[in-house]
C-alpha cells in the first residue's frame, strides 16, 4: 500500500465508482505517431509489487516493480499478450535500491512512513533528473510499456522541505517528459487535487482508495479524455465500491495492502 493521506485536502464527493474488468485485448491505443501506449478506460489490470510476479492472472495489463523484475519477466508477460507497467518511486529515496548512492545527501528529506524511505527535494531537478532518467532507461531497456511513478504529491506532506503545489506540477511534468522521451506511457499516481493541471501530461491514472475517501469523481477528467484509471481499494468490499466504479468506468479491484498476487476485481 503506497497511499499517503494528503494533508489539508478536504474533499467531500458522493461515492460513485466504476469499471473493473474488460477492455480490448490489445490493451489500448498508441499515441501520436505510434510513439507510446495509451490505455483506454475499463481495462482490467493486476498490480503486484510483492513477491515474484504471478503471470497466471488473465488480464491485459500488469503493473510490477521495475527493479525487482527482469527483462525476461516482462517478456513472459508480453508473450501472453499483456502490457506491462514499471513501478518506480520518484518522490522518495529508498535505502534498498541499487542506485541509492546516486542521490546527493542534500536532496534527502524526512521519513515518509515507509521503512528505509525519505522524501526527496523535488525542487532540485538538476540533481534528480539524471537519476530518474537512468531509472526510466531501465524500464525501457527491460521492455516495459509504461511507468507508474510513485509519490508524486510530496507538496501535500511534511517532507522537511517547503514544497509548493507549483513545485510539484513542475516536477511531475518533468517526470512525464522523461517517460515520453523514452517512448513510455506514464501514469499520474494519486495527486488528485492536481488532476485538472496534469491530465493532459499523463496517459493514465493510478489511484488508491478514492472510494474510501469520497474522491473518485476527481478522476473523471482522465476517463473523459479516453484515458484509463487503474484503481484499488484496500478496506471496502467490492459490493460497496464496484457499482460506483462501473458508473465512472474505472478499472477497479480489491487488493491487500502488501500488494501481493491476490486480487478481487469488480
Amino acid at each position: 500500500m503506497r497511499r499517503l493521506a494528503a494533508a489539508g485536502v478536504a474533499l467531500s464527493l458522493v461515492a460513485a465508482l466504476a469499471a473493473c474488468s474488460g477492455g480490448d485485448p490489445d490493451g489500448g491505443d498508441f499515441g501520436a505517431g505510434g510513439t507510446w501506449w495509451r490505455p483506454r478506460p475499463g481495462l482490467a489490470w493486476q498490480w503486484q509489487l510483492d513477491g515474484g510476479v504471478d503471470p497466471s492472472v488473465d488480464v491485459p495489463v500488469y503493473d510490477i516493480d521495475g527493479f525487482e523484475n527482469s527483462a525476461s519477466d516482462v517478456d513472459r508477460l508480453h508473450r501472453d499478450g499483456r502490457k506491462v507497467i514499471c513501478y518506480v518511486n520518484v518522490g522518495a529515496w529508498e535505502d534498498f535500491r541499487p542506485d541509492r548512492d546516486a542521490f546527493p545527501r542534500s536532496v534527502l528529506g524526512g521519513p515518509n512512513g515507509w521503512r528505509g524511505e525519505r522524501w526527496l527535494d523535488i525542487r532540485r531537478t538538476e540533481a534528480l533528473r539524471p537519476v530518474m532518467e537512468r531509472r526510466f532507461d531501465m524500464c525501457r531497456d527491460k521492455g516495459f510499456d509504461a511507468v507508474e511513478p510513485d509519490l508524486v504529491e510530496g507538496y501535500a506532506h511534511d517532507t522537511g522541505f517547503p514544497l509548493t503545489a507549483r513545485d510539484q506540477i513542475r516536477y511531475n511534468r518533468m517526470i512525464a517528459e522523461i517517460a515520453h522521451e523514452r517512448g513510455l506511457a506514464v501514469g499520474l499516481k494519486n495527486d488528485l487535487p492536481q488532476v485538472p493541471d496534469l491530465v493532459d501530461d499523463f496517459d493514465f491514472a493510478v489511484n488508491e482508495e478514492c472510494a474510501q475517501y469520497g474522491e473518485c469523481a476527481l478522476l473523471e477528467p482522465f476517463v473523459a479524455a479516453g484515458k484509463a484509471v487503474f484503481h484499488v481499494e484496500y478496506a471496502r468490499s467490492t459490493a460497496d465500491f464496484c457499482p460506483l466504479a462501473r458508473k465512472l468506468r474505472l478499472s477497479s479491484m480489491l487488493k491487500k495492502p502488501e500488494l501481493d498476487a491476490w486480487r478481487e476485481p469488480c
